[in-house]
C-alpha cells in the first residue's frame, strides 16, 4: 500500500507531506483544483518522463517521494529532477534507471486513468483479462520465453542456411583457387632464393669469361706476376743493408704476393664450380613464373601471402563441413522448440476455452448489477493456424447491451458502459492478480444517479480487500470509503498552491454537498450529503 506522498517543487506545489491509510481513500476536489497534478507527480516518481517543466521554480530541485508498505518492509521510491533536466531516480536509496522503477512499481500500484479504458478494445488486454482469470500467466509467460527462443534458433538456422548456400555456390571457385594454391608447393623464401638463382644463372657465361681473363693476367707474359712479386722482393731485399729506409718493403712485397697467390686459387676453385645451365635456368625461370602468376591473380606480393591465402581458404572449405554438422543439430533444436511450444500453445488454448464460459458469466452478472439487465456478454477464443508469443489464440470480448446482438466491445459499448465494464474487469484483476494498491482517475466517467451510487459499492468492496484510490466527481462515490481527501488551491505570498488535506466529518459533508449542488450549497444538499453518509455507514455496518 502507498503510505506516504512527499513533493517539492512540482508544478503548482511548493511542498507537500501526506500520509493515505489502507482501505478505499476517496479524492475530491473542483475541476482544475490540482489532482491531476497529484497523480502526474506519482506518475514521476513511478518511472513517469521528466522535464524542466515540472518545476515550480527554477532555481532547485523537483523531489518526488513514495513510500510503499510490500509484505510487511518499507520501500522508498524517489525521484529527483534538477533545473538543467537530468533526472535520477532511487529505490531504497540505491540509485535506480527509469526502467527499473516502472518494474518495482507494477507489483505494487496500478494507476487507471479515463484513456486506459481504451485497453478494453486491445485484443491483448482482453487476453490477459481472460490468463488472470483462468490463473494462467504464469504459463502464457514461460510459454513467451519459450517462444523467444524458438524465434532466435529459427533466425540462426535461417541465417546459416543462407550463409551455407553462399559457400556452396562458390565452393567450386574456392576448391580450384585452392587447388592452384596447394598444387605449387609453396615454401617460405623460395621466390628470393630463386630469384638469386636465377639472376645468377642469367649471367653464368659472362661471369666464366670475366673470371678466365682474371687467372690470365696472373700468368700473361714470360714471367708470371708471382715470380715477378718474388724477383722485386729479393732485389728490395738486396738494397736494404746499404739503404735502411728500404728496410721492411721486400716482407711487405712478399705479403702482397702471398695473398694474390691465394686471392687466385680462391677465384680459380670458385669459378671452378660455376657451371652454365640453359636446362637449370628454364627450370627456374618456369617456377618463378608460376609464382609470379599467382601473385598477380591474388594480388599479393610474397609467397607468404599467398600461403596465408592458400590457409584461409582450406578453413574457408573446411568450415562447411562444420557447418553442415551445427546445421544438422540447429534444425533439432528448432524443431524440439517448435513442438514444446505448440504443446505449450494446446494447453493454453484448452485452459482459456474452460475459463472463458465461466469468465463470460461472471461480467455478464457485474455488468447486470451496474444497471444493465439486459446487457451480455461473452468471451470468444478462436485458434489461430500458428502459435505466437502468447499462444495461438485470438480473444475477443463481444457485448451486447439492448438486445441487438453480440458485437466486439469496442464496436458497440458507450463511455458510460465501458466505464461500467472496465471497473468490474479492474476489480476483477484486482483480484486475481493481487495488487496492493489502486488508483482509479474518474472511472466513474459518464456515469450518475443510481449506477454510480452501485459503483461507488463495488469500489467500496474493493477496498475492503486492498488499498484503493478513487479520484471522482461524483457524490455517490465520494461518500463511500472512510478516508476523504480534499485538493484545493490557495493563495499566499509564494503564488498560487496546489494542496490537499484530510476531511473530517463535518468538512466531508460540505464537501459531498457541494458535489450535490454545486458552489451553493442548500439544506437539501446538506440532508442528501447526510443520506450518502448513512448510506455508507450502513453499508459498512
Amino acid at each position: 500500500m502507498l503510505k506516504r506522498l512527499y513533493i517539492s517543487n512540482y508544478a503548482l506545489i511548493d511542498h507537500l507531506d501526506i500520509a493515505f491509510p489502507d482501505g478505499l481513500v476517496i479524492i475530491t476536489g473542483e475541476t482544475g483544483a490540482g489532482k491531476s497534478i497529484l497523480l502526474g507527480a506519482l506518475s514521476l516518481v513511478l518511472g513517469g518522463r521528466s522535464d524542466v517543466s515540472v518545476l515550480k521554480h527554477n532555481d532547485r530541485n523537483c523531489v518526488v517521494e513514495a513510500v510503499f508498505e510490500d509484505n510487511g518492509n518499507e520501500r522508498i521510491f524517489r525521484r529527483v529532477v534538477t533545473p538543467q533536466g537530468r533526472s535520477r531516480g532511487f529505490i531504497d536509496d540505491e540509485p535506480a534507471g527509469v526502467e527499473h522503477l516502472r518494474e518495482e512499481a507494477a507489483r505494487l500500484i496500478d494507476i487507471h486513468s479515463q484513456h486506459q479504458q481504451l485497453l478494453l478494445s486491445a485484443r491483448d488486454f482482453q487476453q490477459h483479462v481472460l490468463d488472470s482469470y483462468a490463473g494462467i500467466t504464469d504459463e502464457v509467460a514461460a510459454h513467451g520465453r519459450e517462444y523467444r527462443r524458438y524465434v532466435e534458433a529459427e533466425k540462426a538456422l535461417r541465417e546459416l542456411n543462407e550463409r551455407i548456400a553462399a559457400s556452396e555456390r562458390d565452393r567450386d571457385y574456392l576448391e580450384f583457387q585452392h587447388r592452384q594454391l596447394d598444387e605449387a608447393r609453396l615454401r617460405e623464401g623460395e621466390l628470393s632464393s630463386l630469384e638469386e638463382e636465377q639472376g645468377r644463372l642469367a649471367h653464368g657465361e659472362s661471369v666464366k669469361e670475366q673470371l678466365d681473363h682474371v687467372e690470365r693476367l696472373f700468368e700473361d707474359g714470360e714471367v708470371s706476376l708471382e715470380a715477378r712479386l718474388k724477383e722485386m722482393a729479393n732485389a728490395i731485399g738486396r738494397i736494404a743493408p746499404l739503404f735502411p729506409e728500404f728496410e721492411g718493403f721486400s716482407d711487405r712485397i712478399d705479403s702482397a704476393r702471398i695473398e694474390l697467390k691465394d686471392i687466385r686459387e680462391e677465384i680459380a676453385s670458385r669459378g671452378g664450380r660455376i657451371r652454365f645451365s640453359p636446362e637449370r635456368l628454364a627450370e627456374v625461370e618456369a617456377r618463378l613464373s608460376v609464382l609470379y602468376g599467382l601473385m598477380r591473380k591474388f594480388n599479393v606480393s610474397a609467397e607468404t601471402e599467398l600461403m596465408a591465402l592458400r590457409d584461409a581458404l582450406a578453413a574457408r572449405l573446411g568450415a562447411g563441413v562444420d557447418e553442415l554438422q551445427e546445421r544438422e543439430q540447429l534444425q533439432k533444436e528448432v524443431e524440439t522448440l517448435r513442438a514444446s511450444c505448440a504443446r505449450s500453445a494446446s494447453a493454453l488454448h484448452a485452459a482459456r476455452q474452460k475459463a472463458a464460459p465461466a469468465l463470460s458469466a461472471f461480467l455478464q452478472e457485474q455488468v447486470r448489477m451496474l444497471e444493465m439487465p439486459r446487457a451480455r456478454f461473452s468471451v470468444e477464443v478462436e485458434q489461430r493456424p500458428a502459435f505466437g508469443a502468447d499462444g495461438s489464440d485470438e480473444v475477443t470480448f463481444l457485448f451486447d447491451a439492448n438486445d441487438r446482438g453480440l458485437k466486439p466491445l469496442s464496436k458497440c459499448a458507450s463511455g458510460g458502459e465501458l466505464s461500467r465494464i472496465m471497473l468490474c474487469i479492474k476489480s476483477l484483476l484486482a483480484q486475481y492478480q493481487g495488487m496492493p494498491t489502486l488508483i482509479f482517475d474518474e472511472i466513474d466517467s459518464g456515469v450518475s444517479g443510481s449506477v454510480a451510487e452501485k459503483m461507488g459499492r463495488l469500489i467500496d468492496r474493493m477496498g475492503g480487500r486492498m488499498q484503493v484510490f478513487a479520484i471522482t466527481h461524483l457524490p455517490q462515490v465520494a461518500s463511500k470509503g472512510s478516508a476523504h481527501y480534499l485538493v484545493y488551491k490557495e493563495s499566499d505570498a509564494g503564488g498560487v498552491q496546489t494542496r490537499i488535506r484530510l476531511l473530517d466529518g463535518e468538512e466531508r459533508l460540505h464537501e459531498i454537498a457541494r458535489m450535490l449542488s454545486g458552489e451553493g450549497v442548500t439544506p437539501e444538499a446538506l440532508a442528501n450529503a447526510g443520506v450518502l453518509l448513512q448510506g455508507k455507514q450502513s453499508i459498512n455496518n
